[in-house]
């Protein structure tokens, strides 16, 4: 897991609208970096509207916000067409950022297990290392408390 003052592990994954991205685009900024599990499923779209919602606030403390899943480009297409999403999302279809920050996890749904990304944020700083960590995510609120780590 990392841990806050971590160097943050680059990446270079393929964005909503088809273009490369890298954490190091970022440098300078704070970066809110968070791992979900499937794109327009219940959860995952109450905690993308809840950062929607809050996203003029998140700029002014010069954050910007990536959303990361296993979804396909063409699902974050939808998905973010779909509510309006101001942000960018994330492909990580072979799970390779996502194990990096430790949010691919084994998990067991009604006596299943299997693998899948465990709701999970970071704060990166504009240094580039891990400001605040916030691992096995409850949606409610949790835009709340992201903003007030950047306070």
């Amino acid at each position: 897991m990392l841990n806050v003052g971590d160097k943050a592990p680059d990446f270079n994954l393929m964005s909503d609208e088809g273009e490369e991205v890298h954490l190091r685009d970022f440098a300078g900024k704070n970066v809110i970096l968070y791992f979900y599990p499937k794109d327009d499923t219940p959860g995952c779209t109450k905690e993308a509207c809840s950062f929607r919602d809050e996203n003029d606030a998140f700029a002014r403390r010069r954050a910007v916000i990536l959303g990361v899943s296993l979804d396909d480009v063409q699902s974050h297409q939808s998905f973010k067409e779909k509510y309006g999403l101001p942000f960018t999302l994330l492909s990580d279809p072979d799970a390779a950022v996502s194990k990096a920050y430790d949010a691919y996890k084994q998990k067991n749904m009604y006596g299943r297990k299997f693998w899948g990304i465990e709701r999970t944020t970071f704060i990166i700083g504009p240094d580039g290392r891990v400001k605040a960590v916030f691992p096995k995510v409850r949606v409610d609120g949790h835009h709340e408390e992201v903003l007030a780590a950047l306070t």
